[in-house]
């Protein structure tokens, strides 16, 4: 078996981006991968502008006591006259700072009455003022090539007046779930059936991290028609994923269907608890990486091995998310040949710090854990780990985005 960190790498690296970009409306953006790095066009602010309600003024001018004429109101938008010595102007959040103007007073700071106002609190130069490019700089690095484009993106390119964008053309991954005990949901189902989970539960997954899953597919164990479902798949999409079927037993045909369709294994069989049947081969150039079909297992492997594949093959800069370090809370010691990663929930412990709380049943067919876990805690493999021992934590949020 291969040690689960060799394995994750070699996956990580089994696909490379497709060359399909496309152009993109802004507001169309989001969740899209950026084709091209990006610089500043303009300035932002484009000009020294006003960061809350008051009056612009000399700071020379004030004086304890002492009533400047209000020379102009100037709304956002408005262009202000320049201030005349011993004189202010009533700005507004956003107007512009008039030419011989040093510093802003808020409103809080002032009392306006009979065309005059009253400061009452001495000012500092530059005070309240927004410079220009204090923001961006025009010419400036905006974003980078292979940022995954979210909402704050969006408005820092709204901000330059960008609007449409080149991104890269949506990574379309084929799915093939096996097993002749499977019935879709929605179906007649036998006693000796099941209902088939890991299709649209690879599909979401797959559409979470902005991918297209383009085919959801089903084969029964025939070498014929697992080989007819992946040549399919292999026509149309740039990844695929194949559930099931890649053990040992006489109705595990994926592997001989894949050596049939010119298929190499270069992984087969991963040092981790739950998923260690997992394999990749190479068809035709594509990626075919085959899951364990427990959907437990399914969900681990995706997770932890596929992702990082899935997000090299958008394009994407950052491939493997953060892992973060956190004590777990165990009843027992725990200890296994292979590296196990518990179904976790981050919860704030006694302390105030926080912890990692395992779900009671941690057994591999066990699908009610997955929506109530956070995250996967790794505990080492041949390694006693007792309660409050600190290990890695795969925060679901950040490994499924």
């Amino acid at each position: 078996m291969l040690d689960f960190d060799q394995a994750q790498a070699q996956l990580a690296q089994a696909g490379a981006p497709p060359a399909r970009t496309e152009e993109v409306a802004l507001h169309e953006a989001e969740g899209r991968v950026l084709a091209d790095a990006l610089q500043a066009t303009v300035d932002i602010p484009p000009a020294d502008n006003s960061a809350m309600d008051g009056y612009a003024l000399r700071v020379a001018d004030w004086r304890a006591g002492a009533r400047l004429p209000v020379q102009q109101r100037c709304y956002a938008g408005d262009t202000p006259e320049p201030l005349k010595p011993g004189q202010a102007i009533r700005l507004f959040t956003g107007s512009l700072i008039p030419e011989g103007a040093d510093a802003v007073v808020m409103q809080e700071d002032a009392q306006e009455s009979d065309g005059h106002v009253e400061i009452s609190r001495a000012p500092a130069p530059g005070q309240h003022i927004r410079r220009r490019g204090e923001d961006t700089l025009a010419g400036a690095p905006l974003l980078p090539a292979g940022t995954r484009l979210e909402a704050a993106h969006i408005a820092l390119l709204a901000s330059q007046g960008l609007a449409r964008l080149r991104v890269r053309g949506r990574l379309r991954v084929g799915i093939l779930t096996t097993g002749d005990e499977l019935v879709a949901p929605g179906s007649p189902r036998a006693p000796e059936q099941i209902y088939n989970s890991n299709g649209p539960m690879l599909a979401a997954l797959v559409r979470g991290m902005g991918a297209d899953p383009t085919h959801v597919l089903h084969a029964r164990d025939t070498e014929a028609e697992l080989q007819a479902a992946l040549r399919m798949l292999l026509a149309d999409c740039d990844l695929v994923l194949s559930v099931g079927g890649v053990s040992v037993g006489e109705r595990d045909l994926v592997k001989p269907a894949l050596a049939a369709l010119g298929g190499e294994l270069s992984l087969w069989k991963v040092r981790m608890k739950p998923g260690k049947p997992v394999a990749l081969a190479q068809i035709g150039g594509k990626p075919v990486v085959c899951l364990p079909g427990n959907p437990v297992s399914a969900y681990a492997v995706y997770t932890l091995l596929v992702s990082p594949l899935v997000r090299r093959m958008q394009g994407r800069a950052t491939v493997f998310p953060p892992v973060s370090r956190l004590p777990l809370r165990t009843g027992r010691t725990r200890q296994d040949s292979r590296e196990e990663f518990l179904r976790v929930q981050r919860q704030p412990g006694a302390a105030g710090a926080d912890e990692l709380v395992p779900y009671a049943n941690q057994g591999s067919g066990v699908i009610s854990s997955l929506p109530w876990a956070t995250g996967l805690a790794r505990l080492p493999a041949d390694v006693p780990v007792t309660d409050g021992a600190v290990v890695g934590y795969y925060d679901l949020r950040h490994w499924l985005a």
